[in-house]
């Protein structure tokens, strides 16, 4: 009977888990998305490495996701059981508050060794991709990447070309652009765009003519040129460097504060999805009237204190108020203690004999 029981359990908390992870995941892929497809029609990203960022998005995004999924799936599954009195009937078979653990403690288990895996490697390798993604975009950004019978804007240089042949000149090129308040436009039959050192943008237009002035006075100067050279300021300009989350794990040292923060942080991942799972079987205990989301408002803010105080802790380390030995290890235990006094509480609500 327990056995049974105990794979009833397991598999209502882990298809719960799959469930809520999948809607969260969703909804933060949507709005990343929407800002990637953003930067695309921008021009600030190749449009064959949307799916990539995406993914590799996604991949950070599981780390917060993965507890914060098992906490609320746990609430969501033994809540249900409780609304439907189906809890009240696993009691009556003997079953105490330690078999209802158990199941939980066996999920928790199986998704915290895959996400340490996840945290302390996957992750920062997802990062350190997006960023070169990012980086080479940034260099094939701006006007360099001009498509024909389109306008671009682009570090307050407007551009247009009406088309572009195979040798990759433009026809019919228009560029305005502003200095202060002298405003300078130029129209030509063909021009290209040059790169000169890598770090400088030039545009060569052949055949036309220069208009510069103040819009409304009558001091505009009128040049007709053969070849005309234009400087722009592009998006060059130096890589960036990547953020610490993009450092592997193994780089990281213990003797700077940044450096230990973003260990801290790593390893809290698995460690939260173990407390949280254990955390949330006594907050999920509801009475029948209160229905199967009765306690979960109180579960969400007992979720967003624990994940502001890691994210505080984070920058105390980085500051210097927590010692880098310490680190979020307080954190974990109040709420392992908090665990622990509820679960203590459960047992003293509960006769001997449904303790086991």
């Amino acid at each position: 009977m327990r056995k049974i029981i105990d794979k009833y359990l397991t598999r209502e908390v882990f298809f719960a888990w799959l469930a809520v992870t999948a809607v969260l995941l969703f909804i933060l892929l949507s709005n990343q998305f929407a800002r990637v497809l953003g930067d695309a029609a921008a021009g600030k990203l190749p449009r064959d490495v949307v799916l990539q960022v995406i993914g590799l998005t996604s991949i950070t995004y599981l780390t917060v996701l993965v507890p914060v999924g098992l906490f609320l799936a746990v609430m969501l599954a033994l809540g249900r059981l409780f609304m439907d009195s189906e809890m009240t009937a696993i009691n009556a078979c003997g079953v105490g508050p330690m078999q209802v653990y158990r199941p939980v403690a066996i999920v928790s288990l199986a998704l915290a060794i895959p996400l340490a895996w996840l945290s302390l490697y996957a992750t920062p390798w997802a990062a350190a991709q997006a960023h070169v993604i990012t980086e080479a975009a940034k260099q094939k950004a701006g006007l360099a990447a001009i498509e024909p019978g389109r306008f671009r804007s682009d570090n307050g240089v407007v551009f247009y070309a009406e088309g572009i042949d195979e040798d990759g000149i433009l026809q019919n090129v228009f560029l305005q652009r502003r200095r202060g308040d002298v405003v300078e436009l130029a129209v030509a039959r063909s021009g290209e765009i040059r790169k000169e050192n890598g770090d400088r943008t030039t545009i060569v237009l052949r055949d036309g003519r220069r208009y510069e002035g103040v819009p409304g006075t009558l001091g505009f100067r009128i040049v007709q040129f053969g070849e005309h050279g234009i400087p722009v300021a592009g998006n060059d300009g130096p890589a960036r460097q990547p953020d610490r989350e993009a450092t592997p794990t193994l780089d990281l040292s213990w003797s700077s504060r940044a450096d230990a923060a973003e260990l801290h942080w790593r390893l809290s991942a698995p460690v939260s999805v173990m407390l949280l799972g254990l955390l949330a079987v006594p907050l999920a205990r509801t009475r029948p009237r209160q229905g199967r989301y009765g306690r979960l408002g109180i579960g969400v803010a007992v979720y967003l204190v624990y994940a502001n105080l890691l994210g505080a802790a984070q920058v105390w380390i980085q500051q210097g108020k927590l010692s880098p030995l310490l680190g979020m290890w307080p954190v974990h235990g109040i709420f392992l203690a908090a665990a622990g006094l509820l679960f203590w509480r459960e047992l003293r609500l509960r006769g001997p004999r449904e303790q086991r």
